[in-house]
């Protein structure tokens, strides 16, 4: 009721025209879609959320990586740090981006502060479109870094002492052990903290919606945000419903990509 009703309904309004209040004034069968992929402004908002994906996932999983690699020992007062690494999972969306937006302030933001110490002018962070996406991707990294650094860092702890005692044994150096036993062994958990974190930064809004509300220039307005202005400020139900299952598809579609040939990667023994 809750889950296939909902993406039936979705199919049947993507074929369609919509009042206000959403009842459905025409059936048009495919025009909606046809007028999605002929006006450009879709490829341009996916476009932003490639972009997006790009600089959020890779960088957020090799710091939350490097992170649980630093923390994943037993010295005293370690468990301060893994307090502290994974204390931004329990921050809601909202209270992380009004948090970010006061860093970001162009003139009492504390991160323009401290780059004065280095002669530094203020930047406009979500104002200038050269850095309106940038600073929602550090927002996003930070606030999807706790639930990352959580989980590679339980994936640290399943592996056994005794393979790091028998490499020290042979010679192996940390780094050289790190990347031919450690990593291999931790593959599986990379692969799902990879699938995760794609899926989630297609589906960003919230952090959007507070600081940008895709401007300046929609260089920050994601496919899902264009979802949201098409269904909800314009009331075109239908567009934004097309828009809604073709980036079902893509996610879809891109999930199963990396089942097939990303998990060919993984050493799950």
């Amino acid at each position: 009721m809750f889950l296939f009703y909902p993406m039936l309904r979705s199919v049947y309004l993507s074929m369609t025209l919509t009042d206000p209040r959403g009842r459905v004034a025409e059936f048009v069968w495919f025009d909606n879609y046809i007028d999605l992929f002929s006006s450009g402004q879709f490829f341009s908002n996916l476009k932003v959320t490639l972009l997006f994906i790009l600089f959020t996932v890779p960088t957020c999983i090799i710091w939350s990586l490097l992170l649980a690699a630093l923390t994943h020992n037993k010295l005293k007062g370690m468990k301060i740090f893994q307090f502290v690494f994974s204390l931004p999972i329990v921050i809601s969306v909202g209270t992380g981006s009004i948090i970010w937006f006061l860093l970001f302030h162009p003139t009492a933001g504390m991160l323009n502060y401290f780059l004065s110490f280095a002669g530094i002018s203020n930047i406009r962070w979500l104002a200038d479109p050269n850095w309106a996406l940038p600073s929602i991707s550090m927002m996003t990294i930070w606030m999807n870094m706790g639930f990352m650094y959580i989980v590679l860092l339980s994936g640290l702890q399943g592996v056994p002492d005794e393979l790091y005692e028998s490499a020290k044994i042979d010679g192996a150096g940390p780094v050289r052990t790190f990347g031919q036993i450690v990593l291999p062994l931790l593959s599986p958990t990379i692969f799902f903290v990879l699938i995760v974190s794609v899926i989630s930064a297609f589906q960003a809004f919230g952090q959007i919606h507070i600081l940008t509300k895709g401007g300046p220039m929609n260089l920050t307005n994601v496919v899902v945000y264009s979802i949201y202005q098409d269904a909800f400020i314009n009331f075109r139900f239908g567009i934004g419903s097309a828009q809604a299952l073709v980036l079902f598809l893509i996610i879809l579609a891109l999930t199963v990509f990396q089942f097939k040939v990303l998990e060919k990667k993984v050493h799950y023994q």
